[in-house]
């Protein structure tokens, strides 16, 4: 088969199925199987693929055509400029995701170099956002912990990819848990999608670990137990970064003042111009 026959053939199945990005996404599996970057590949529209490559695209077109994620069929997801291994046993990091990376990071400097400044990301799954962490804040000290060993498995190989193995501390446990000593800031993307919302999201969903995604009745149950022992967890002029639902937001809102009375709560908007993550600084009591 010629190459740009292969891509038409793949955009229209795509679209026939109701894939939004039809056409990059067939481009993006097509160059997955060539192994060519984007200029290499346009410039190969007329080539013929070998039939190990013909095998192999029909292979990944068909896992797509079931609407398995993108990212789980190329193994891997890009985030904050960094390249993550991902599997079925770890949520695939959202964009949105990397407004939580930031405000750590801007917690983090307001703390300055010279503080010995200590972090846990509490549901690390890949280990997204403690490895982005870990390499962007050389002088502070990471922990990641995820009820699941089998997502700590594939963090602590993403981790070993950028060398942070040796500031990073992978624990296994519930929530807050594994700590054994109080951190200066807890970041967090915990589960908070309500249980009826499952069915109705976007079929991918259905391969990501449902305990990552659901948060309950009210998609608030991980993050009400994690606001309620954070104080035993976080030091006097801490931190907490949640991401959440838009329309959980004044929610948490009130179950932080109840945990933190006085703290500074403030609400950062997402891209999307909605609220996204809810910060905390005990700091500023």
């Amino acid at each position: 088969m010629i190459v740009g026959e292969a891509l038409q053939k793949a955009r229209r199945k795509l679209r026939a199925v109701g894939i939004q990005d039809a056409d990059l996404e067939a481009e993006v599996i097509l160059r997955h199987v060539l192994c060519v970057d984007r200029a290499a590949f346009y410039a190969s529209l007329i080539e013929h693929m070998s039939a190990g490559e013909e095998e192999s695209f029909s292979h990944l077109l068909e896992r797509r055509l079931t609407r398995e994620p993108l990212a789980y069929i190329l193994g891997k997801k890009e985030f904050y400029g960094l390249t993550f291994k991902v599997n079925r046993d770890v949520l695939i990091p959202r964009q949105e995701t990397e407004l939580l990376v930031e405000k750590a990071m801007e917690f983090a400097r307001s703390r300055g170099e010279a503080c010995a400044l200590s972090i846990a990301d509490v549901g690390t799954g890949s280990g997204a956002i403690a490895i982005a962490l870990a390499c962007h804040l050389p002088w502070a000290k990471i922990y990641a912990t995820d009820v699941s060993s089998k997502a700590l498995g594939t963090a602590r190989e993403n981790c070993r990819r950028y060398g942070v193995e040796h500031k990073t501390h992978f624990l296994v446990g519930d929530i807050l848990n594994p700590l054994t000593e109080p951190v200066d800031l807890i970041v967090t993307n915990l589960p908070y999608v309500r249980s009826e919302n499952l069915s109705k999201m976007d079929p991918e969903l259905l391969f990501e670990p449902r305990e990552a995604l659901d948060g309950g009745l009210d998609g608030l149950d991980v993050i009400r137990r994690l606001i309620s022992q954070a104080p035993g967890y976080l030091r006097s002029s801490g931190g907490l970064i949640l991401e959440l639902d838009p329309p959980q937001v004044e929610a948490v809102k009130g179950l932080a003042w109840k945990a933190f009375p006085g703290a500074d709560i403030s609400v950062v908007k997402d891209l999307s111009d909605l609220d996204r993550v809810v910060m905390v600084n005990l700091g500023k009591r």
